[in-house]
Parts: C-alpha cells; sequence; structure tokens
C-alpha cells in the first residue's frame, strides 16, 4: 500500500463479518483513520493500534467538523506523507458524501481510491429477508434522502407502487413529512412499509405497517437513528405468514 494515499472505505452496516477483505486490510495498516460516529465499535477495534483516529461524527443538524474541513483533513494528512482512510458506515458513494471528498482529493493532487462497503439497503434486506427486487412484487430500487434541501419541491410520484421498491435513508425524523408527500404524489395509504433499525447489528429491529401509519408507528416504537424506511410489496416477501398476519390486521383496525 503506497503512502500519501486517501482510502474512502466503506464499514457496511454495522457487522464486522461484513467488511470487505480489502477494507479490514486498510483499517488494519493505515496511518490515520477519518472515522464517522456511526462505525461499529467491533470495526473501530480492527484499526491499526499505532494509527491516530480524528473522528468528524455527526448528527441530524449537528456536525462536529463541517463537510469542508473534512476535505482539508484528508488532504492536509495525505500530504504530510500519510496514508489515511476516511473509514464511513455503509458504503461511501451512498449519502456518504464520499463524492465531494474524492473531488477534493483531487483538485489538491492527492491520490483517492474507494473501497465500497455493503450499504444499510442491502445489508438490512438481507438481515431482514426482505428482498429488494422480486419478480412477483418489485423490477425497481429506487434510493432517496428523507431529508434534504427542497424536500416538499421534489416530485416522488412514480418512485414507489405497484412493481417498485423505494429505500429512505434519513428519514424517521421526517417520517410524517415523507409519508404526507408519499400520499400526496399518488401513493396508496395502504401501501406496506418496514424500518429497519441499526441493522446487522445485535440489537436491530424490523419493523412494518402501513404507510398511514408509519409516522406514528416511529413514534409509538421510538425507532432511533441509524434506521432506514422501505415502501412497497417487497415488505410482504420479507418473512413468514405472521407478519402478513400482523399487516392485515392493522389495515383492517386503520381502515
Amino acid at each position: 500500500m503506497e503512502k500519501a494515499h486517501v482510502y474512502l472505505v466503506g464499514a457496511g452496516p454495522g457487522d464486522p463479518e461484513l467488511l470487505t477483505l480489502k477494507a479490514a486490510r486498510l483499517i488494519a495498516t493505515a496511518d490515520v483513520v477519518v472515522h464517522d460516529g456511526l462505525v461499529d465499535d467491533a470495526i473501530m477495534a480492527m484499526i491499526n493500534p499505532a494509527a491516530r483516529l480524528i473522528s468528524v461524527a455527526k448528527s441530524r443538524s449537528k456536525h462536529t467538523v463541517p463537510q469542508d474541513g473534512i476535505n482539508a483533513i484528508l488532504v492536509r494528512e495525505a500530504q504530510a506523507g500519510h496514508m489515511v482512510v476516511r473509514l464511513k458506515g455503509g458504503d461511501p458513494f451512498i449519502f456518504g458524501r464520499g463524492g465531494e471528498e474524492a473531488e477534493a482529493c483531487r483538485d489538491a493532487g492527492v491520490a483517492v481510491e474507494v473501497v465500497p462497503g455493503i450499504s444499510a439497503a442491502m445489508g438490512g434486506a438481507a438481515a431482514s429477508m426482505m428482498p429488494l427486487t422480486h419478480r412477483d412484487a418489485s423490477s425497481a430500487v429506487t434510493f432517496v434522502a428523507g431529508q434534504c434541501k427542497g424536500l416538499t419541491d421534489q416530485n416522488w410520484a412514480g418512485l414507489a407502487g405497484k412493481g417498485r421498491t423505494l429505500v429512505i435513508y434519513m428519514g424517521i425524523a421526517t417520517a410524517a413529512d415523507i409519508t404526507e408527500k408519499l400520499i400526496s404524489d399518488g401513493l396508496s395509504p395502504d401501501t406496506p412499509v418496514a424500518v429497519l433499525e441499526r441493522v446487522t447489528r445485535p440489537n436491530s429491529r424490523a419493523l412494518q405497517t402501513l404507510l398511514t401509519d408509519l409516522g406514528d408507528m416511529i413514534a409509538r416504537e421510538k425507532v432511533a437513528s441509524p434506521a432506514i424506511i422501505v415502501v412497497g410489496d417487497v415488505v410482504l416477501k420479507s418473512d413468514a405468514e405472521d407478519r402478513l398476519i400482523h399487516i392485515a390486521q392493522q389495515a383492517e383496525a386503520l381502515a
């Protein structure tokens, strides 16, 4: 592994056994690791003991280091001759701002490489036995950010519905607004939805309801980030008959 290099490494959704071999090798040999707050402790324990750790943890509306500052850290540490790993939850190029960081490195003349990770959607779907595509239910998948600039101005019509799966990242805090938006853009209030919380970790949960109940369920169950929302008929494919009965009962109660 050459020095003066930045690696944007996906740490996956949490389970350390889901790391790629390359990701594990890089974090075990890095000089500097710039990491998010969502990286699981078990993965943090795999980092080179001699590496210098720089936390850039952030939560909704609270960034310990702004994105421009993170970019500057990566460039500065690489230009100082260090092998730098930017360790991110999930995959760097799926709502991980990896594109911005790669651009900053390239603009500064710093070599940069992306090491993909299993995204929250992929990991959560697998752990919940929920196929994001299924010949009988969905032939298309869309990923959207549930908290972003101009959310209310975006047109989500057609992103979910018959034959389509919609996966919403960072949507827990705005779930009520998302429900209203999807229904106003034409989606049935009775559409099945699932919330996958802390996917692949020991304390993970998979909750199911109908779109019209999404915001209330999140409040009722005290769902906390990190979590994703899955919208569409694939939710009904996720497991056994008891979950189908549960959704049927909810539909009847909400009717």
